[in-house]
């Protein structure tokens, strides 16, 4: 896989309490990844960025709400997001990526 489509797999962490949970207790990082990714696509990136090994790749689309304002009915776009969990003893930082 090369380099660039490495970077348009994975779009960066999704910090929320439920990802903080997850990042605790199961060895598991949660990363909003692009929509047409498959899992050995964000395996193969993840362990190229990280340098870790991936045991289990996890993923689901969380779809846009709709939202209404004065111009009527909009929709937020829907996403995707992918659950990595290490094999035992790996870890990632997420506090100095950037």
């Amino acid at each position: 896989m090369n380099q660039e489509r490495v970077f348009q797999i994975l779009l960066g962490p999704h910090m929320s309490e439920k990802a903080a949970m997850a990042a605790e207790n199961g060895n598991q990082y949660v990363f909003r990844v692009a929509l047409d990714a498959t899992k050995t696509e964000i395996k193969a990136s993840v362990e190229q960025l990280f340098k870790v090994r991936v045991d289990d790749v996890r993923t689901l689309r969380v779809k846009g709400k709709s939202k209404r304002n004065r111009f009527g009915l909009n929709t937020k776009s829907t996403w995707k997001k992918a659950y990595v969990r290490l094999e035992q003893g790996q870890e990632i930082d997420l506090a100095t990526i950037s």
